[in-house]
C-alpha cells in the first residue's frame, strides 16, 4: 500500500483522539489581558491539518499571539446558504498542582483524554477536524458550502476573536444562515429507553459589572459612619444573598415538556429542587437558566489597617434571561440602593432561536443513527459563546458539539473545573454523529 493510499484509510475516528491531544498539548491559556501564550501556535496546527488534506485557510491575528483560522470549504450545491461550524482554541488557566494528571499533557488515562480543553473546548475542534480531514480524503464535499472557524479569544469575551473577524473580515461568512459551536449535544441518560441530547438554542445575556462606593477616608480608630467598605459589604451581601425569580423562557418550556414526558409527569418551573436532584451532573446547568442571577467575583478596598479608606469596589457576574434585561438592571439597583455606583465592564446580549427546522431534524437524525435511544432536546446555556457575535451577521446558532457520555460524568463540572476530561468513546461517537449531521444538513 503507498504513502497515500495509507493516508486515504485513516478515518476521522482514528485520528480525533491524537488530534484532541495535540490540541490540548498546546498552552493556550487566556488571562484576560494578552499576558498568555496567545493562540497563534494553535492556529498554524490547525491551518497546517487543514491544509494537509487541500484547503488554504487564513490566519488573522489581532494582536501579537492572538490569532484565528478561518477556511471555506466548497459545498456540492452552492446556491445553498452556508453552514458554519465554530470553535475557539483559547483555554481558561490552570494549576497543574491541582490536577491528577497535567493539565496540558493530553494524557490518556481510564478511558479519557485528559487536560484544559478537552471538554472546553478542544474535543470540538479535535472533531471537527478529524471528519473535515476524512471527508476531504476520501472526496466527499459537503452538500452545502462549510465555513469553519477556529477562534482565539473566546474565554474572554471574543474581542481578539469573534468580534474582530465579524467587524473586520464579515466576508468570510457572506451567505451562511446557520452555525453550530460548542456546550451541546451532550447526552443525558434518562433510562435504559431513553437518553436526552441537550442542544443549546438560547444563551443568557452578560453584564460583568464593577460597584462602587465612595465614602470618607479617615483614621482606622474613630468612630466613623460614612464607611465606604461596611457600605457596598452590606449591598455586596444583598445582592450576593438574592434570589431572583423563576422566569419561563420558551426555552426552558420546551425543555420541561420534553423532560415531563421523558420522565412521565408534568414538571412544575416554580417547583424545580425535585427535578433538578433527578438530573445529576447537568442539574447546574439547567438550574442556572431559571432565573437571572448576579454573583460577586471580587473585593477591593484600602491599603493600610490602621486607614479607613475612601473608596470600595467590587466585581459582580451578571447574566439575564433573554427578554429579561430591563427587569434585571432594576432588580440590581433596588437590591444595591442608592450609594452604590454600578457600571459595566463587559456586557453583551442574550440569545434565543426555535428549535425547529432542517438543522435541528439533521442533527436528530444523526444522533438517532448512532444512537438508536436519542432524542434532542433544547435547553438555555447559563454563560456565553461566540455565538452572540455571529448572531451580529444574521447567523442562527446552536450549540451542537456531539458526545455520548457515561451517567456517573460530572460534565458540567468538567467545565473551567480541575480534571477536565472527555471520554475517548465520546470524541469517536462525537465524530461519527457530526459527519453524519454535515451530511444531512
Amino acid at each position: 500500500m503507498s504513502e497515500s493510499d495509507t493516508a486515504r484509510s485513516i478515518t476521522g475516528e482514528d485520528e480525533v483522539v491524537d488530534l484532541c491531544r495535540e490540541l490540548i498539548q498546546i498552552d493556550t491559556s487566556n488571562y484576560g489581558d494578552h499576558s498568555g501564550p496567545g493562540e497563534r501556535r494553535a492556529a498554524e496546527y490547525v491551518a497546517e491539518k487543514l491544509a494537509e488534506v487541500g484547503l488554504e485557510p487564513q490566519i488573522f491575528e489581532s494582536h501579537k499571539g492572538r490569532a484565528s483560522t478561518v477556511v471555506r470549504i466548497e459545498g456540492e450545491d452552492r446556491s445553498r446558504p452556508g453552514l458554519l461550524i465554530h470553535g475557539h482554541t483559547d483555554v481558561v488557566p490552570a494549576n497543574a498542582s491541582d490536577w491528577t494528571h497535567h493539565p496540558f499533557s493530553g494524557e490518556i488515562a481510564d478511558g479519557c483524554v485528559w487536560g484544559r480543553g478537552a471538554v472546553d473546548m478542544k474535543d470540538m475542534d479535535a472533531m471537527t477536524l478529524a471528519v473535515v480531514r476524512d471527508r476531504l480524503r476520501s472526496g466527499r464535499k459537503p452538500p452545502r458550502d462549510l465555513v469553519l472557524a477556529f477562534l482565539a479569544d473566546e474565554e474572554a469575551g471574543g474581542k481578539f476573536g469573534a468580534k474582530h473577524l465579524v467587524a473586520k473580515h464579515p466576508d468570510l461568512f457572506e451567505g451562511v444562515t446557520e452555525g453550530i459551536g460548542e456546550v451541546g449535544g451532550f447526552s443525558f441518560t434518562v433510562n435504559e429507553k431513553l437518553r436526552l441530547y441537550l442542544v443549546e438554542t438560547a444563551q443568557k445575556g452578560m453584564h460583568w459589572m464593577k460597584l462602587t462606593v465612595d465614602g470618607t477616608a479617615g483614621h482606622g480608630s474613630m468612630i466613623h459612619r460614612d464607611n465606604a467598605i461596611t457600605e457596598l459589604s452590606e449591598a455586596v451581601g444583598r445582592l450576593g444573598r438574592h434570589k431572583f425569580p423563576v422566569r419561563v423562557t420558551k426555552t426552558l418550556r420546551h425543555f420541561l415538556d420534553e423532560l415531563g414526558d421523558a420522565l412521565g409527569t408534568e414538571l412544575d418551573p416554580e417547583n424545580m429542587d425535585e427535578t433538578l436532584a433527578k438530573l445529576g451532573g447537568i442539574a447546574k446547568l439547567i438550574g442556572a437558566s431559571l432565573q437571572n442571577t448576579a454573583n460577586p467575583t471580587q473585593l477591593g478596598a484600602g491599603y493600610k489597617v490602621n486607614v479607613i479608606p475612601g473608596q470600595a469596589t467590587a466585581h459582580v457576574d451578571g447574566r439575564y434571561l433573554p427578554g429579561y434585561e430591563e427587569e434585571f438592571l432594576a432588580d440590581l439597583d433596588r437590591i444595591l440602593g442608592p450609594r452604590v455606583k454600578r457600571e459595566d465592564v463587559h456586557a453583551d446580549k442574550a440569545l434565543e432561536t426555535t428549535f425547529d427546522g432542517a438543522i435541528v431534524d439533521a442533527m436528530q437524525t444523526a444522533l438517532s443513527a448512532e444512537d438508536p435511544i436519542a432524542r434532542a432536546v433544547p435547553y438555555m446555556l447559563s454563560a456565553g459563546t461566540d455565538a452572540k457575535s455571529f448572531d451580529d451577521l444574521g447567523i442562527r446558532c446552536f450549540g451542537f458539539a456531539p458526545l455520548k457520555l457515561p451517567p456517573e460524568l460530572d460534565f458540567a463540572g468538567m467545565f473551567h473545573g480541575v480534571d477536565e476530561r472527555v471520554p475517548v468513546d465520546a470524541l469517536k461517537f462525537g465524530v461519527r454523529v457530526l459527519d453524519r449531521f454535515i451530511e444531512a444538513s
